[in-house]
């Protein structure tokens, strides 16, 4: 995915993911993940946190489907993927503009906390339906752009060619 944004958040999630289908059947979880920075006043030696940055997330697929499974409210976690701007408009006729990111993957921090792995069978995104392999590749169907809607309800057309 040569020439977008790709960064990495760590932080804690703000509520618990709420897991939607489009549709055409494919899941799509959407979630906040809130962010400090946090540095260390030499004067009062004391350490501060700055300024919050709220980022909201879509996992889509399985991978959004685990993240509902796996992660709740509070979570510490370590999020990659596409950073997207979309621009709309409001009732009232504003033009308003939001950062969302496309998850690629999620995982819990381990710096305070431990956890049990689980492997989760594979599906493709539908509940009951599983997964052909694409040619042996098993991150064929992971990788899916942003919504473009402006919130609801996700259309077909959101989701990736493939």
């Amino acid at each position: 995915m040569s020439g977008e944004t790709t960064i990495t958040v760590i932080g804690n999630l703000t509520g618990d993911p709420e897991l939607r289908y489009t549709t055409g059947g494919v899941a799509v979880a959407s979630f906040t993940v809130a962010s400090t920075a946090r540095t260390y006043n030499k004067q009062i030696e004391k350490w501060e946190d700055g300024d919050a940055l709220f980022l909201r997330c879509s996992a889509w697929r399985d991978l959004g489907e685990n993240t509902c499974e796996s992660l709740t409210r509070g979570s510490r976690v370590i999020v990659s993927g596409r950073l997207r701007m979309r621009t709309y408009d409001t009732s009232d006729g504003e033009k308003r503009t939001v950062f969302e990111l496309t998850v690629d993957e999620i995982g819990p921090s381990l710096r305070f906390a431990t956890c049990d792995i689980k492997k989760a069978g594979r599906t493709n995104g539908a509940p009951g339906q599983a997964r052909p392999s694409a040619a042996g590749d098993p991150w064929a169907s992971t990788h899916a752009p942003a919504a473009s809607g402006s919130g609801g309800t996700w259309q077909d057309s959101d989701e990736p060619p493939f």
